[in-house]
């Protein structure tokens, strides 16, 4: 009997080893011996392309091709098919708090991952939450363009009596999103959004009526800007003449980079970086906003044709860093003089926060950000906000496990997490869910259960809402309405 025992003994101790060291095969370097989350470097052969139309909603999904069974898109470094999977990623504290959050989420909901109203308690955020919804160049195709003073005035004034009347208490509006700007800039042309024509005076300032609205209306508002990107893929709008990106073009100056039907600015390039803090500068010098608000969009491609010069130019000159960690770098610049110029021209009470994809994997491997470096140090940002646009019961990135692992991540208290909802999939199949693609088919509540779920996260300090017109646009339907209303109710 003991020589029995101790046969089934030694099996158990040879397939633990077995599957421990498989485990590790598949993702080398991933863990540091801290627990802290250390993504290996991509292979530049094996790197992905990155092609995403502006504010795409999908900009979180994995880069390759979904997988033949209909599940959501594979990830080197992220293919999770469980909220357990995801949890393999991280070890020590971060592994353990997500474990124990998935056993109390089976525990309450009977097993199920779908989150049942009950699952989290019904408790309402304190004053200090955030309670965003961002308003995009989207929104204000239709609310500003080719509006007189009044117009705009008037259909303002009813998007954030809407927000105010739901219960939110800030707004992230996007005021430069092309390399242009929705306000007078000595640095930037007239968007094309506020006349049609870039580069034409509509004869009022947007933002400055927005500001005042918004303060009048007990509303925060927080700037937000695309900083690099001029032109994506798919637009065909012409720069203006004083458009200063059209003026390193003529030059053949590499501060500006046209790639395909991509303009932007080179992130590596000291004139391009000074010409977009100079630009926070004359927004929080010039607005009382509360904010400066990123979102994802960073490199426009992975292309190593995209930077050539500068980075030749950086490996002559003795730089030995692979061309991931050097444009990772270039952003990483970036965000720490944003920060330090908001801070200083703010007078320390305007935010500086970057909305990244939640798929941490893309935002290494195609955006180049550098989001746990940013979570992990002072001197980057006051908030984190990840696009966590997925369901409870996403394959690859169930709601809870992700918020949990963003929350996790977080190493300095000077940070804060927002968490970004995404009403736009409510009554739509979401096709990279894999087994929850159904989830936001005939779902009433899942926005509110979002909320309660985000709140029991240790960092969370708010949500934003992506975007103004899916939950508030004309001809929404029902469903939106029930969910609208049942979020309403714990905010």
């Amino acid at each position: 009997m003991k020589k029995f025992v101790v046969a089934i003994l030694t099996c158990i101790l040879i397939l633990t080893s077995t599957s421990c060291s498989k485990g590790d095969d598949i993702n080398p370097d991933i863990i540091t011996g801290s627990g802290i989350l250390e993504l290996a470097e991509p292979k530049e052969e094996s790197i992905p392309q990155a092609s995403y139309a502006p504010e795409s909603p999908d900009s979180n999904l994995s880069l390759q091709s979904p997988q033949s069974n209909g599940g959501a898109a594979g990830s080197s470094l992220f293919q999770a098919t469980s909220s357990q999977t995801v949890s393999s990623l991280v070890s020590g504290s971060l592994a353990s708090s997500q474990a124990s959050s998935q056993q109390q989420s089976s525990s309450s909901s009977s097993g199920s991952s779908s989150g049942n109203s009950d699952q989290f308690p019904e408790t309402p955020g304190d004053s200090s939450e955030v309670k965003s919804v961002w308003i995009s160049y989207l929104e204000l195709d239709s609310l500003l363009k080719g509006k007189s003073k009044s117009q705009f005035t008037s259909n303002i004034d009813s998007v954030f009596t809407n927000a105010v009347n739901f219960g939110l208490n800030t707004v992230f509006v996007q005021v430069r999103p092309f390399g242009d700007a929705i306000y007078p800039s000595d640095l930037f042309p007239w968007s094309y959004l506020a006349t049609g024509t870039e580069g034409k005076d509509p004869g009022f300032d947007p933002l400055a009526i927005m500001v005042h609205m918004a303060h009048n209306k007990g509303l925060k508002i927080e700037a937000w800007i695309n900083p690099y990107r001029v032109r994506s893929d798919s637009s065909s709008r012409p720069l203006s003449s004083d458009n200063q990106a059209q003026i390193w073009l003529n030059e053949g100056n590499d501060s500006v980079v046209k790639y395909g039907n991509i303009i932007s600015y080179n992130p590596a390039r000291p004139q391009a970086r000074k010409l977009i803090i100079d630009g926070v500068i004359e927004i929080v010098q010039n607005y009382d906003v509360d904010g400066i608000h990123f979102d994802d969009y960073f490199y426009p491609t992975t292309d190593a044709a995209f930077d050539q010069a500068a980075y030749n130019e950086y490996k002559s000159s003795g730089g030995s860093m692979s061309l991931s960690n050097w444009r990772m770098e270039n952003v990483n610049q970036l965000v720490r003089d944003v920060y330090t110029a908001v801070k200083s021209s703010g007078g320390g009470s305007v935010r500086f926060g970057i909305s990244p994809q939640a798929n941490i994997e893309n935002n290494y491997n195609s955006q180049y950000s550098d989001v746990k470096k940013w979570m992990s140090n002072t001197g980057y940002l006051d908030y984190i906000c990840p696009q966590v646009y997925f369901g409870f019961d996403n394959s690859a990135y169930p709601f809870e496990s992700t918020v949990n692992l963003w929350n996790n991540l977080i190493k300095v208290n000077s940070v804060d997490l927002y968490i970004g909802l995404s009403p736009y999939k409510i009554g739509q199949t979401d096709q990279w869910a894999g087994s929850g693609k159904n989830e936001w088919l005939n779902t009433t509540d899942i926005l509110k259960r979002m909320v309660l779920c985000s709140r029991q996260a240790s960092k969370y300090q708010g949500f934003s809402l992506y975007r103004y017109d899916s939950l508030f646009g004309s001809g929404i339907s029902n469903q939106v309405k029930t969910e609208r209303e049942n979020l309403k109710g714990i905010l």
